[in-house]
């Protein structure tokens, strides 16, 4: 039986960090990232978003939703405030870092954080569609879910889709219109060869953080997983040193 992915919690210090993962993905995008944070102790909070990782990608469409995202995003910043953390701050990579976004916006006593490779500003084409089929075909192959049972899965997702990346867009849309209420120092980063979305859309959300001191990295030769792949290492250190700077 595979082994589904899960959430985690890494106790490391006093200063807490919230981790938020990418669409159709799990909080295995950040789980190295996470592990590096708890070395230098940070303490760490990954959830995983609503009808993520069910061992059916269905799940995404029909138990997920931005509001249910938003949802699991306070609620997990309320997990630490019960644990009696003071100092929190929130990242996500790709849609996680939208909804790290909105909760800058929203609750101005977090003290820091930013996005990875995020879709807040959205423009242009993007390759979301067929990332969701492939990555939903790997899950079913996985899970002996093959033939026509596989095929139609696969046809019902690709109908569906697109209704609920409109959905994100018009979320992400809400958030980019308010990213001048962030005063927290914040962190942006970006793949230049992200396969996923407009890699130069970055530059309209660095510029939209009016109120904020923005510390900005453009990883050139990186695609748009940055937590894991050749850009992990210095985006980790990068990471750190705001960290250290601001927080």
């Amino acid at each position: 039986m595979i082994q589904m992915p899960k959430p985690f919690y890494f106790e490391g210090g006093s200063r807490a960090i919230v981790l938020l993962h990418a669409y159709a993905s799990s909080a295995n995008d950040v789980r190295m990232l996470g592990r590096y944070l708890q070395k230098r102790q940070y303490t760490v909070l990954a959830p995983m978003f609503t009808g993520h990782a069910t061992g059916d990608p269905a799940d995404i469409l029909t138990q997920g939703s931005p509001a249910a995202w938003w949802s699991d995003t306070q609620r997990a910043i309320q997990n630490l405030r019960d644990k009696h953390f003071k100092q929190i701050s929130i990242f996500g990579l790709s849609l996680g870092g939208i909804f790290a976004m909105k909760a800058l916006e929203e609750y101005p006593d977090l003290i820091g954080g930013g996005s990875f490779s995020s879709p807040v500003v959205m423009r242009g084409k993007n390759n979301l569609v067929p990332e969701f089929l492939r990555l939903a075909k790997a899950t079913y192959r996985a899970t002996n879910v093959t033939g026509d049972d596989e095929q139609r899965r696969l046809d019902w997702l690709e109908a569906k889709v697109p209704d609920q990346l409109s959905l994100i867009t018009q979320f992400a849309a809400t958030v980019a219109d308010q990213l001048s209420a962030i005063k927290q120092p914040t962190f942006v980063a970006q793949g230049g060869q992200d396969e996923l979305i407009d890699a130069q859309n970055v530059y309209q959300l660095r510029d939209s953080l009016t109120s904020s001191q923005v510390d900005f990295h453009f990883y050139q030769d990186a695609g748009h997983v940055i937590t894991v792949n050749q850009a992990h290492h210095q985006l980790e250190q990068d990471l750190v040193a705001y960290l250290e700077k601001n927080l």
